[in-house]
């Protein structure tokens, strides 16, 4: 006889639509009659092996549906990356508490988790169906013509840049914007959906899919710094030189690791300082300055795209439908079709699990410091319908009486 019990968790890093898929998975999971109890694991798969449940089905529609409108991970998230043994400790809670669908909210590792647990489910002979829901602002999920998280993110980077670049031709010298990515620069690329003018920044944009020489990009900041009389540069925390080393490890003399023995790139801020220094130091130039945009893109409320909200509602919907209506495991993936609509599927997991994705050949121009139309013609339609633009005054000089000549 069927339990009737479904779980859903987030993990990995938070993402200013991530609660839309929640709350789709919830709702959707509600309409079918087979469905007697909706839970939800606090802090994800942490949240799983320690029992830390909630039981969705309690809320009420209004406040799931106001849940969604709210960026970051409603149930709480977790770092934490699953081995077997983990994994066979979450599958071991899974059948104590009779769960029957299994859905897990991330990015590449969340990924293979479902693909352990799916595994140690069929070894086990037990009726569980396992269903990885994508998320991650870094764009890196391979089958996906995009991940859920990542539009809103990059509108965010697009703003942020487009605010950049008017500060900096107010007050010029050179801007360095630092941005999540480690391996995949799609973020970072984002930041040319922000330029309206030929001239507008950002002048240079480094992603980690090309090698980064310090010499070079001094060379490249002097050549715009004399050409527009300043200079707004993005560039991706994950840039590295010919051996694959990250670039901050050249230049700090102190490097910082975080939880899975990964150098901290850019989450002190030091990449941004360090690159300004290089500038100052080199190049003798004053007025450098240097943000790390760090949690801030993330999650940011009063910058989601209409788009990344409609398709992560739908990625959880979608869900809930396979593994009712289907009979295998699988991660849902978004498609595109035609200019601009979107299609679902159901790849196999091991088709996603643990792989990343990075930025295609096509959408890199030649020098490696900026992105063709092609990526433009991607990107623009994920931004949302509101998108806002920037203007200048039309130059309509009067002549001078004391300085002729």
């Amino acid at each position: 006889m069927s339990s009737g019990k479904i779980l859903v968790a987030q993990g990995g890093g938070p993402t200013a639509v991530i609660n839309q898929s929640l709350v789709g998975v919830a709702l959707e999971a509600r309409r079918f009659q087979n469905v007697k109890r909706v839970y939800g694991a606090r802090h994800g798969v942490r949240g799983i092996v320690d029992e830390n449940f909630v039981d969705l089905t309690q809320e009420t529609s209004h406040n799931l549906e106001a849940v969604a409108r709210t960026p970051a991970s409603a149930l709480g998230s977790t770092r934490d990356k699953p081995d077997l043994k983990y994994c066979q400790e979450i599958f071991k809670v899974l059948r104590a508490h009779e769960i029957e669908h299994f859905f897990y909210i991330g990015g590449n590792d969340s990924s293979d988790t479902v693909r352990i647990v799916s595994e140690e489910a069929r070894k086990a002979n037990y009726p569980l169906r396992s269903i990885h829901i994508p998320k991650t602002i870094d764009n890196d999920l391979v089958g996906n013509d995009h991940t859920p998280g990542f539009p809103s993110a990059a509108r965010f980077v697009a703003q942020a840049f487009a605010g950049a670049n008017l500060d900096n031709a107010s007050l010029p010298g050179v801007y360095v914007g630092v941005v999540m990515g480690r391996h995949a620069g799609f973020l970072t690329a984002a930041s040319a959906l922000g330029k309206k003018f030929p001239d507008d920044g950002p002048h240079l944009i480094y992603v980690p899919e090309r090698v980064f020489e310090i010499p070079k990009f001094l060379a490249d900041v002097k050549a715009m710094y004399e050409r527009h009389g300043r200079c707004v540069i993005a560039v991706s925390e994950g840039i590295h030189d010919a051996s694959g080393q990250p670039i901050i490890t050249q230049l700090a003399k102190d490097i910082e690791k975080d939880a899975h023995g990964n150098v901290q790139l850019s989450g002190t801020g030091a990449l941004a300082d360090l690159l300004c220094e290089e500038i100052k130091n080199r190049l003798g130039i004053k007025r450098v300055r240097g943000d790390t945009f760090g949690y801030l893109q993330r999650s940011f409320i009063g910058c989601v795209s209409d788009v990344d909200q409609r398709e992560a509602r739908e990625v959880g919907e979608k869900a809930v439908q396979f593994a009712m209506w289907g009979q295998v495991d699988g991660s849902v993936a978004i498609k595109r079709t035609g200019f601009y609509s979107a299609d679902y599927e159901l790849l196999p997991l091991e088709a996603v699990a643990g792989k990343t994705r990075t930025m295609e050949d096509e959408f890199i121009t030649a020098s490696g410091t900026d992105v063709t139309d092609a990526f433009r013609l991607y990107l623009r339609p994920l931004l949302g319908s509101d998108m806002p633009d920037a203007y200048r005054l039309r130059n309509n000089p009067v002549a001078k009486v004391l300085h002729r000549g």
